[in-house]
């Protein structure tokens, strides 16, 4: 494969290979580097192709290193770390603008509860209270708090179910 021939395979794929590794690792970032990695070796190994399977073997490329970046050590550990409570450094901005509307429709359910679960829910949902701390303000049991967040929690999934079925 002359360079000329290369140059153009790596315009006509660049965002195939990136969305098979986007679509396998579901990072943005990651995505890149093993978009790149993956033109990197498919270059250092050119000759070994021929002109007319250049598509399935950049995919295959792709796919093979996507597959080892989710088996390494680091994925593993990064994984962990995320699940453990720690949230995404570069999440996606169709993420964020996800994420801001959902908020913004709990929100407005919480805030249209009925008493006594409107103030408890806003206090353990929105403004993230533990159940003693909300008992201690409100002076109630925290058994009482914790069955109110039970109850408003219902009510809230109840109310969100029908507003979706009615979008």
């Amino acid at each position: 494969m002359t360079t000329e021939q290369w140059q153009k395979s790596i315009e006509q794929y660049e965002k195939l290979i990136f969305t098979i590794c986007y679509q396998m690792v579901h990072d943005y970032h990651e995505a890149q580097n093993l978009t790149q990695e993956t033109f990197l070796s498919a270059y250092t190994h050119r000759e070994s192709c021929q002109i007319e399977t250049v598509k399935p073997w950049l995919a295959r490329i792709a796919t093979n290193k996507a597959k080892d970046y989710l088996k390494s050590a680091y994925f593993r550990k990064e994984r962990i770390e995320i699940s453990e409570g720690e949230k995404d450094p570069y999440p996606l901005p169709e993420v964020l603008y996800l994420q801001k509307e959902s908020m913004q429709k709990i929100k407005k359910y919480i805030l249209n509860l009925q008493e006594p679960y409107k103030m408890v829910s806003r206090m353990y949902f929105l403004e993230g209270k533990s159940i003693c701390e909300i008992a201690k303000i409100l002076q109630r049991p925290q058994k009482t708090v914790q069955t109110q967040i039970y109850r408003g929690r219902k009510i809230l999934q109840q109310k969100m179910k029908k507003g979706e079925e009615n979008e």
